[in-house]
């Protein structure tokens, strides 16, 4: 998987003409530029439903753990994997918005509906359906449930049965409320405490600002064997750097492109766009400030794959994750450090719960088109709450065991998928450029290019254009 998902980012890089760099201003742009409407979300409100998705515990526990078991090299390869996904992030995106339908009022979109409509494969897509229902109800809400457990547990001595009631609770109310409420609820939550982490980062960085030179010359070390502490284990920074930066960005991995199709725009490449700098900004930007921490303040372990450690600074008791970040906030702020990172994987990893609801119902509803589905999403929330509360009382092995499977399947039918489908997002891609070139505002017109059953561009949205105008 590691290998073929850089093996796509690379290839998709090429074919866009690193789109991930030459568009980045209108990444910014239209961010802010598409309005909400009665059936979808704006630009921004989809963005903060894929970041509430991109943006949790692999942030925080997984940097870490990937710096533990790969080393400081392992974050240039985080930093690799983001910028080459971001690519992967956006044809996957812009096929969401081709493809996407309205449905009881709402639009929907991903996957297993580009992979039906586009390469015309129903029964992969309904494949792609259930591996995500069974990945975001029952597999991967562990991982964030046990970060929210054990960060409130060491930072307040909170007890885990009761940290699982309440937060059950409280995502019940949210989930039962519907897409809308979870994109108001992740545009005000999602930004805040994503500021107030990297700003507590640098202030880490500032108060330790002569380690710069030294701790980006240890990274860059690192990921090419030129250290010589962690020359020897460069193969396991290149694999958990990949492997956590994939689980934290999610670029290619089918999640991103469910609220991306939720959004209200005038032409798909602008999602495709708005959801590849979501890529920057969970690993550029929130990752970093998780490794800069560790590193700057020398808060780490690093595990020899022989036995013992290659570094081992925080003593052979700490268990990677949290209590890396945890410490390394403390030794700045004495008194500050559990507390603040158990209440930023409550936020984070609270509104991946609440992404990984959304992508798990659009799914359901892809399956369940046209029949009632009151009784198949009502046992979907019943799931995925008690996956929650088993994982806060679960133990980190088994709770990332479990999410890594969950990755693992939709990553490869999505990246098998976007391989054949690369030719219509590639297509809209260069529409978009050429209207661009033009002056114009860019507006969507599949028969124009040639694409297919993109019946939502070619009926729905021109009669909303005809009722506006009217």
């Amino acid at each position: 998987m590691i290998v073929f998902c850089l093996g796509v980012g690379l290839l998709f890089t090429i074919l866009t003409r690193v789109v991930q760099v030459r568009l980045f201003k209108d990444m910014i742009k239209n961010i802010f530029s598409g309005e909400k409407s009665s059936a979808g979300v704006s630009s921004f409100q989809a963005l903060a439903i894929s970041l509430s998705g991109r943006v949790g515990t692999g942030n925080i526990a997984g940097t870490a753990t990937a710096i533990a078991m790969g080393g400081p090299g392992a974050v240039f390869w985080m930093w690799t994997i983001a910028f080459i996904g971001a690519s992967s992030a956006f044809i996957e995106s812009t096929l969401a918005q081709i493809y996407k339908v309205k449905q009881d009022g709402e639009y929907r979109g991903g996957p297993a509906y580009y992979i039906e409509k586009g390469i015309g494969w129903r029964w992969y897509g309904i494949l792609f359906a259930g591996s995500a229902i069974l990945a975001m109800s029952l597999l991967m809400p562990g991982v964030q449930a046990f970060a929210i457990g054990d960060g409130l547990s060491n930072a307040f001595g909170a007890n885990k049965t009761y940290v699982g009631i309440g937060l059950v609770l409280v995502i019940a109310l949210i989930i039962f409320g519907g897409v809308k409420r979870i994109a108001t609820v992740a545009q005000y939550v999602v930004p805040f405490m994503a500021v107030a982490y990297i700003l507590v980062s640098l202030y880490i960085i500032a108060v330790n600002f002569t380690e710069l030179p030294a701790v980006f010359g240890l990274i860059f070390r690192s990921a090419f064997a030129f250290d010589s502490a962690f020359g020897g284990i460069v193969g396991m920074a290149i694999a958990w750097g990949v492997k956590r930066g994939i689980y934290s960005n999610e670029a290619g991995q089918g999640t991103g492109p469910h609220a991306a199709a939720a959004a209200e725009v005038s032409h798909p490449a602008k999602q495709g766009l708005v959801q590849a700098f979501s890529v920057y900004i969970d690993t550029l930007l929130v990752c970093s400030a998780t490794a800069f921490m560790i590193l700057f303040t020398g808060m780490y372990n690093v595990e020899n794959p022989e036995g013992g450690f290659i570094a081992n600074n925080l003593g052979a008791n700490v268990e990677a994750g949290p209590a890396y970040t945890q410490a390394a906030i403390e030794s700045a702020i004495p008194g500050f450090g559990a507390g603040f990172v158990g209440i930023a994987l409550l936020f984070f990893a609270f509104t991946t719960i609440m992404a990984y609801y959304y992508i798990a119902e659009t799914n359901v509803a892809y399956l369940v088109r046209g029949r009632k589905n009151a009784i198949p999403m009502f046992l979907l929330k019943v799931v995925l709450l008690a996956s929650t509360y088993y994982g806060v009382v679960n133990n980190s092995k088994i709770a990332w065991a479990l999410g890594d499977i969950g990755l693992g399947i939709m990553v490869w039918l999505n990246l098998v998928a976007i391989l054949i489908l690369a030719k219509p997002a590639l297509r809209t891609l260069k529409d978009y450029d050429q209207q661009k070139k033009q002056g114009l505002d860019p507006v969507f017109n599949p028969d124009k290019l040639g694409i297919k059953n993109a019946e939502f561009w070619t009926e729905d949205y021109q009669q909303e254009k005809k009722e506006n105008v009217s």
